[in-house]
């Protein structure tokens, strides 16, 4: 968690000391445009740089009986410069006006600059040492006991990158709600559900009970690989979250500037997006990535290091959510892919699948590369059984999502004839009402002038008989 903490708490006063920088040399016309928007990105940097820095503060520290030590003095002395910058920044806001705003910016440099050198001596000093001495360094937790049910809902050591990035999506989206709210427009109730289920099985597979033994077990990692790549992403396709941004995102301020909207439209229509989103790419990215990764020596290189373990699963993630966003999601496209497309793509994907879980099944050799006889977990030492139940559960598990999808593309097949069909009635109506020819009358014009143009089959009857 730690080491995810960190690179959001850098991120966050990064951006947070370059905006002030950025807004200190502009030019005064453009500083007004410029802070207006600086604003609230200012807003969420300092609420990340706080929460990271009290939790990460609190890890190394480990106990309030540390915060007398020499670490502890400067963890102090860093939170107490930090909230007098939040606070003279309040006040320069308030008092001195926008005439003094390059005087205020002076002072947040000096201050924020105080609090990045506290910083760096915070990285070179040693924080009091830990009393447990059983952490297992390649995974960055303690080794947990065997496995029980409260244990694998309850327990959670959370990765703090994933879950922040957790928390930034869920913000997002309340807030894209909330803003439809306050104009008079509806949201249904549906898809903010699906969204929250969708997120709470990623915190779940990622750092609750399952993310724990995940790393130190073959089939609760195939659990959670499952769950990222095939539960969680329905849910967030169903949420849709890109309907929401296009609906709630600003617009330029001015008629030259594209903005935010613009800019997600221009991605969304653009033809990386119609490559990536077309039902071949996304069966090749997810299906592909299973061989590539199990059966190389990826998978071990990966499972050493903490970032491996959170690029598989964001990967797993992303390609799950493109697989079912073009395949059964409700987000605007670049392209529509005839619906008994989809349904061969989900045929497809379900052969694919099974070939990889029996393939894992049948596989003598251990595909961890020794990693997790490494960590010498004391519990369930039979490693080869431990990655046969492991494929065996994956492969229930990514079947029935997939089967599911599939009854999905067939219902969703049935209402887009239902509602062609009530389409052209309508048409057909409204054509009868101002004495015009309906859909199905020009058809049978249509029928009737390539009959006159190959001969009447009257006359045609007629010669035949003479």
């Amino acid at each position: 968690m730690a080491i995810g903490l960190v690179i959001v708490h850098v991120a966050a006063i990064s951006l947070w000391f370059g905006g002030v920088v950025a807004l200190f040399l502009m030019s005064k016309s453009d500083r007004e445009i410029a802070r207006k928007r600086f604003t609230p990105l200012a807003l969420w940097c300092v609420s990340a740089i706080a929460l990271t820095g009290v939790v990460n503060a609190f890890i190394r520290i480990e106990s309030f009986a540390n915060i007398r030590s020499d670490y502890g003095v400067l963890v102090i002395l860093k939170t107490g410069i930090f909230i007098f910058v939040l606070a003279l920044a309040a006040y320069s806001r308030k008092k001195l006006g926008e005439q003094n705003f390059t005087k205020q910016l002076i002072q947040e440099l000096i201050l924020l600059t105080t609090v990045l050198v506290l910083g760096v001596f915070l990285g070179q000093g040693e924080p009091p040492a830990h009393s447990s001495a059983d952490v297992v360094e390649a995974i960055g937790i303690k080794m947990p006991e065997s496995p029980t049910l409260s244990r694998l809902l309850f327990e959670y050591e959370p990765d703090g990158l994933f879950l922040a990035l957790l928390i930034l999506a869920v913000a997002l989206y309340v807030k894209g709600v909330m803003i439809l709210s306050k104009r008079g427009d509806k949201w249904p109730i549906g898809r903010t559900v699906a969204f929250a289920l969708g997120i709470t099985a990623i915190d779940y597979a990622v750092n609750g009970g399952l993310g724990v033994y995940a790393q130190v077990a073959f089939s609760f990692h195939m659990i959670s690989h499952m769950v990222l790549a095939t539960l969680a992403p329905i849910g967030i396709v169903l949420g849709a979250p890109i309907t929401l941004a296009l609906r709630t995102l600003p617009i330029g301020r001015t008629q030259d500037e594209r903005g935010v909207r613009g800019y997600a439209i221009a991605i969304l229509h653009s033809r990386y997006s119609s490559i990536i989103t077309h039902p071949v790419s996304a069966l090749i990215i997810f299906e592909a990535s299973l061989f590539a990764l199990y059966f190389t020596n990826l998978f071990n290189w990966l499972m050493s290091y903490h970032f491996g373990h959170f690029f598989m699963g964001l990967h797993f993630l992303l390609s799950g959510i493109l697989l079912f966003f073009v395949i059964i999601g409700v987000d605007p496209t670049p392209q529509k892919s005839p619906f008994i497309f989809r349904i061969v793509i989900l045929f497809v994907a379900i052969s694919i699948h099974a070939f990889f879980s029996v393939a894992l099944m049948s596989s003598s050799q251990l595909v961890d590369g020794g990693y997790f006889a490494e960590i010498a977990r004391p519990w369930w030492p039979d490693f080869l059984a431990d990655q046969k139940m492991g494929a065996s559960i994956g492969w229930a598990m990514g079947e029935i999502p997939i089967l599911l999808a599939l009854i999905a593309t067939f219902l969703q097949w049935i209402r887009a004839d239902e509602r062609d069909a009530k389409r052209i009635e309508r048409n057909s109506n409204r054509a009868r009402q101002f004495g015009e020819p309906d859909e199905l009358d020009k058809y049978n014009q249509y029928l009737s002038g390539l009959n006159q143009r190959n001969g009447s089959p009257d006359k045609t009857d007629k010669e035949a008989n003479n």
